[in-house]
């Protein structure tokens, strides 16, 4: 199968090295200069050559199609964004001429990236999939090479329109990931881990990120009780709001669980510090102004603040966050962020409307529009 991905950093030179190995015919383009273009040069030099490390063992791949040509979407059947959710809707507007009838689009992360699609392709017949996290939690570690860290044992997606859940997920399971379905992109978007985890934990962590200049692990220190505290109350607004959008309340925790492990009688946040107290995990954040919060909090928190503001449902803790990252950043994380404005009223409607009529819930307590 001919694949796109769209974004040549960590996650997505690790799926397009695995792909390649899986033996699709695979396009890794880089969308920007703005990071990553030592490892891109060096595949460039050396044939698309990968080196992935995974619990000591070293496997080689390599990529058939390495560039910046965004026209080479135009030949693939699965089209992925694998860039950061900051720049989605711009880049949805530059490949717009290179999409096609019969694609699908998945957006990984996707934060309803699906209303930007909606928005700006809608003369194009896409199948637009969104996925919670990314597949492979990884680092590019030198030029050429990716230092796994973790997989999710599932990963769940979203697809839009749900009436193509049969038919694309037929094609989507043949990327050899182990995929489960959710009962719309509204599940994936708001799932998103990095809302809850992320923003929490790197807006806690600001004095320990300026002393240490990043020489700390986030995930080993900052989810003492007291934050854990505040954590669960941002889950409990994000629960809100989704049961407001006729989803099941499902907490972060079990969420977590779910992507994580196989094993359903363990405690779910018995899980999730299992899960964060890997010894693999990354260092960092390394500095305030990174996309645990320059992303998460305007992509994330500001998209869940505003659907609470439109269903009349109040986030107090999300607001605060927005607030304190705003004001250590000294910029409004609001005016970059995704509102239910930018996003488009009526197109909110229509995933939503989308969602009841796949039969997932019986009436919708509130209207977005």
């Amino acid at each position: 199968m001919n694949i796109s991905i769209l974004g040549a950093g960590n996650g997505g030179t690790a799926v397009a090295a695995e792909l390649s190995m899986r033996g699709h015919e695979v396009n890794l383009i880089k969308t920007s200069n703005a990071m990553h273009d030592e490892n891109f040069n060096y595949l460039i030099k050396n044939n698309g050559t990968v080196k992935i490390i995974e619990n000591g063992k070293t496997v080689t791949a390599r990529i058939k199609h390495v560039s910046r040509d965004i026209s080479r979407i135009s030949k693939s059947q699965v089209v992925i964004i694998y860039i950061q959710t900051n720049y989605h809707e711009d880049l949805i507007k530059r490949i717009k001429p290179y999409l096609r009838d019969g694609q699908i689009l998945l957006i990984n992360p996707g934060y309803l990236s699906t209303a930007y699609v909606l928005k700006h392709c809608a003369d194009i017949n896409l199948t637009v999939c969104e996925a919670q996290s990314s597949f492979v939690d990884c680092r590019i570690s030198d030029p050429g090479t990716i230092k796994v860290g973790f997989r999710n044992v599932r990963n769940p997606l979203g697809i839009y329109p749900g009436s193509r859940l049969r038919d694309s997920s037929k094609i989507l399971n043949k990327l050899g990931y182990p995929f489960v379905y959710l009962p719309s992109v509204i599940e994936a978007a708001l799932h998103n881990p990095n809302l809850i985890v992320h923003t929490v934990g790197a807006i806690m962590s600001i004095p320990r990120i300026e002393k240490t200049k990043g020489d700390y692990c986030m995930y080993h220190e900052v989810f003492t009780p007291s934050v854990w505290n505040i954590l669960e109350e941002l889950d409990n607004e994000k629960m809100d709001v989704m049961e407001k959008l006729g989803s099941e309340r499902i907490p972060y925790v079990e969420a977590c669980k779910y992507r994580n492990t196989l094993d359903d009688t363990r405690d779910a946040k018995e899980v999730f510090f299992w899960y964060a107290g890997m010894p693999t995990r990354a260092k960092g954040p390394v500095v305030v102004d990174s996309r645990y919060i320059s992303e998460d909090v305007p992509q994330g928190l500001v998209l869940l603040e505003t659907l609470g503001k439109k269903l009349n449902i109040n986030t107090p803790i999300c607001t605060a966050l927005i607030n304190i990252a705003s004001a250590a950043l000294k910029r409004d994380l609001r005016t970059e962020g995704r509102t239910v404005e930018r996003l488009g009223e009526t197109i909110l409607q229509r995933i939503i409307n989308d969602k009841l009529s796949m039969g997932h819930h019986d009436e919708l307590e509130s209207d977005i529009a």
